[in-house]
């Protein structure tokens, strides 16, 4: 029988579904009434795939706190993250330098982290896992309205050890990634993961499924007139992982995180970017790890 988690996780897929096939319904119906000449086709990529108008290509979507980014970052991106929490004595913090930079359509990514734990008497810390990652988006849907605008696409991204007491293991994680915006101010990023840890030790072998959903509600600044904020969007975000072996089949770790990003004015050609989001458990597998924490981000577009 399928656990909340479970439930809550489909239902946020089938809903994604759902949305997608009543734009697919909308777009037929706009498309017989106005059929519009051959020289004005927005479509590119293999297969005609993508399309110029997709608030994907413009970077409509904020930079998340605890779920990956899976945007295009065409003009390039420096982030500066950290995440840190706690559950009684159970200490975790991460601290993690980021950049980012699109060619053409395909952006790649570089983290770099530095992790410390503590539990009682037991530490410990050292640079983690450098994160090498490329994603591309696959297909791109506008219905004729423009009320619906998704971003279908694949990404991998690979964690690099550096033989730190926190870096011991490769670690491989092809993904998907769906990015929808809906209307002018709504936008959900999701993304499906199967991570790997290869080599040797306790983790080597472990897999797990990642997922992650990440809610936004963009309000531009003349909706809402805050001093020195272009956009100010709340978030609200889903990152959980479930095991797949290692004795971990079906265990289901699932953080919430509830905060917000905000576009600062731009500064000659850097446009900052401050983030923050309060973390807390979504149930008992995350609860053993995480009672609360703090995430802030960072980010400096050129």
């Amino acid at each position: 029988m399928m656990n909340l988690q479970s439930k809550a996780v489909w239902g946020v897929l089938f809903a994604v579904a759902f949305i997608q096939t009543v734009a697919l319904a909308d777009d037929e119906v706009s498309l017989s009434a106005s059929n519009p000449p051959a020289a004005m086709n927005p479509r590119f990529g293999l297969f005609d795939g993508l399309d110029h108008r997709s608030a994907y290509n413009q970077e409509f979507f904020p930079q998340p706190l605890l779920v990956e980014d899976t945007g295009l970052a065409s003009e390039g991106e420096l982030e500066f993250a950290s995440l840190n929490t706690r559950a009684n004595t159970r200490h975790s913090d991460t601290y993690t330098v980021g950049a980012q930079k699109s060619f053409g359509m395909l952006t790649l990514e570089l983290g770099v982290p530095y992790e410390h734990y503590s539990d009682s008497d037991d530490t410990s810390q050292g640079i983690g896992n450098i994160a090498v990652g490329a994603r591309y988006p696959l297909c791109q849907f506008i219905s004729a309205s423009g009320l619906f605008d998704t971003t279908l696409g694949v990404g991998m991204e690979a964690g690099i050890p550096v033989n730190t007491a926190v870096s011991q293991n490769t670690e491989l994680n092809p993904k998907i990634f769906n990015d929808l915006k809906l209307g002018e101010h709504f936008s959900l990023q999701s993304v499906l993961g199967y991570d790997t840890l290869l080599g040797g030790g306790d983790n080597g072998g472990l897999q797990t499924f990642d997922y992650g959903f990440a809610f936004g509600y963009a309000v531009p600044h003349g909706e809402l007139s805050l001093p020195g904020i272009q956009q100010f969007t709340p978030l609200f975000e889903l990152d959980g992982e479930t095991g797949l072996n290692h004795g971990q089949s079906g265990q289901n770790s699932l953080l919430g995180s509830i905060g917000f990003r905000a576009d600062l004015k731009q500064v000659g050609d850097v446009q900052p970017s401050l983030g923050l989001g309060f973390v807390f458990p979504m149930d008992s597998g995350a609860r053993d790890e995480v009672h609360w924490g703090i995430a802030t981000s960072v980010t400096l577009d050129f």
